[in-house]
């Protein structure tokens, strides 16, 4: 049999050899280029050029990459809302425009004044609903976070509703598992949600008792065969819990032991999470729910679920809008409203990011902002926990040194938070990293939020966080090595395919 086989091979041998091979891959990558350069309009021009110059330099690598991770979502229109649901969202729309407009402007509110091209940006462009009756509250540390997360999931008495985008098989991701399983047992609604790549060490026999307990999960792009993923470079990396319709949690922590400080690599880990109160939770509970019926294929109303459930009286004053984004849309929604908040800032800007990676647009905003006398102060890790985007994290980060920023970098263990101020008067914070992969190639949403006090809570945390951080300078630009240099510029070219 094998004697067989190796005789076939040795035929085949014969009448190809490894040139005519190269001939094939080359003008299948000629082919590639060429639907990329005249057909693919949904790529910007530089990542293009990345995707063919990655072709060409490492053609079957090349090629490899590209089938797995150059997938165009938008054309799979998987958020596709039904004929009443656009109606009922357009209707909607039409009517907080208008609403909007009277009342900011009869507003005594300086904030919303100040930023109300912002709010009527997102209203238009993204679809974002601003409610004013929200209350927030904000944490800094992970044990603190989980604590207050299980305990509020004890007290459910009807839904809960979980995406994260990680949930690992660790003591932590178990716990929550465990907990969501009582809860089930108890007869409340509980749906969780996670993404098939991140939570890829939970499956089917992690979750058996949560399913025989009456629990409802689905797995975000799940993959035919479990560790083969097609669509690798598109994650939900949401990270998004709404109990009873009554609280919701939105940031950047997700489920793990790290996420509480327990990995020794990483040390203590600093991120951010917002506890909203509020009508924020109606725009909270239309996105779960959309990728809740595209992962379960579930049929149910978005907005019946959403307004009729999720409509509440007035629990604070805070005026928030969520804002979501995708490769489902090559609008990034997220970007625009961040670069709108750079392009209004006046006095300072702050900003926390693991991954300082953003596209030239948002490069040249935080340098005109800079060179325009802003206090612009960016704080990233001083640790990788991707390597290769961590070199271009530096690099960026040392091109804004030059238009006069000033960078921190975090020293007390890891920093995770993905969050901005500006002017102290406008934040925002969710799951978006200041990236180009959040802005358009996961699934992200991020709460904006229009309060000077919540706006000072923040800018006080940052300035704590200085304390733990040191500066990075010219100085230190100059001392890198050659290898580090060579490396910052690999890294550069690939950005917009990392």
């Amino acid at each position: 049999m094998i004697e067989s086989m190796l005789g076939n091979i040795s035929i085949i041998s014969d009448f190809i050899t490894l040139s005519q091979v190269m001939v094939v891959i080359y003008i299948v990558n000629f082919i590639i280029a060429f639907g990329l350069i005249f057909i693919d309009n949904s790529k910007s021009p530089s990542a293009t050029m990345a995707w063919i110059m990655l072709l060409f330099i490492l053609p079957v690598i090349g090629q490899i990459f590209y089938f797995v991770l150059s997938q165009n979502i938008a054309r799979q229109k998987i958020f596709k809302m039904t004929e009443d649901e656009e109606i009922e969202r357009d209707t909607l729309l039409k009517w907080q425009k208008e609403l909007v407009t009277k009342v900011i402007s009869d507003s005594d509110d300086d904030t919303l004044n100040i930023w109300r091209s912002m709010i009527t940006m997102n209203l238009d462009y993204a679809g974002s609903f601003l409610t004013d009756n929200d209350s927030v509250d904000f944490i800094y540390d992970g044990k603190e976070m989980f604590d207050r997360l299980c305990e509020d999931i004890k007290n459910a008495k009807h839904t809960i509703k979980v995406c994260y985008y990680i949930i690992k098989d660790d003591f932590v991701g178990r716990k929550l598992i465990n907990l969501l399983t009582e809860k089930a047992k108890e007869g409340v609604k509980v749906r969780l949600m996670v993404d098939a790549l991140g939570s890829r060490s939970i499956g089917r026999r992690e979750l058996r008792d949560f399913k025989k307990a009456g629990g409802q999960y689905s797995f975000f792009f799940k993959p035919f065969i479990r560790n083969l993923y097609f669509k690798i470079n598109y994650r939900n990396h949401r990270k998004i819990v709404i109990i009873d319709n009554e609280i919701a949690y939105i940031g950047g922590f997700n489920i793990a032991k790290e996420y509480l400080g327990y990995k020794k690599k990483f040390g203590y880990w600093r991120d951010t999470q917002l506890i909203i109160r509020g009508n924020a939770l109606v725009s909270l509970n239309a996105r779960f729910y959309l990728d809740w019926r595209y992962s379960s294929k579930e049929k149910l109303n978005v907005f019946e679920q959403s307004v009729k459930h999720a409509y509440k009286e007035r629990y604070g004053e805070i005026p928030i809008q969520i804002v979501s984004c995708g490769p489902e849309s090559p609008k990034e929604e997220i970007k625009r409203a961040m670069m709108k908040m750079i392009a209004g800032a006046k006095k300072s800007i702050y900003i926390q990011t693991p991954y300082l990676v953003p596209d030239e647009p948002m490069l040249e905003s935080l340098a005109i902002a800079a060179r325009s006398g802003i206090d612009v102060k960016i704080m990233i890790p001083s640790m990788p926990d991707h390597p290769f985007v961590y070199r271009t994290t530096l690099y960026n980060a040392g091109r804004l040194i030059t238009e006069g920023a000033k960078i921190y970098i975090y020293e007390n263990g890891f920093l995770h938070a993905k969050t901005m101020t500006v002017d102290g008067e406008v934040c925002t914070v969710g799951s978006s990293n200041f990236d180009i992969r959040s802005f358009k190639l996961n699934f992200e949403t991020n709460a904006f939020i229009y309060d000077e006090i919540a706006t000072k809570n923040m800018n006080e945390q940052f300035e704590k966080d200085m304390l733990c951080s040191r500066g990075y300078t010219a100085e230190d630009r100059a001392n890198i090595s050659v290898w580090e240099k060579a490396l910052e510029s690999i890294s550069r070219l690939l950005t917009e395919i990392l």
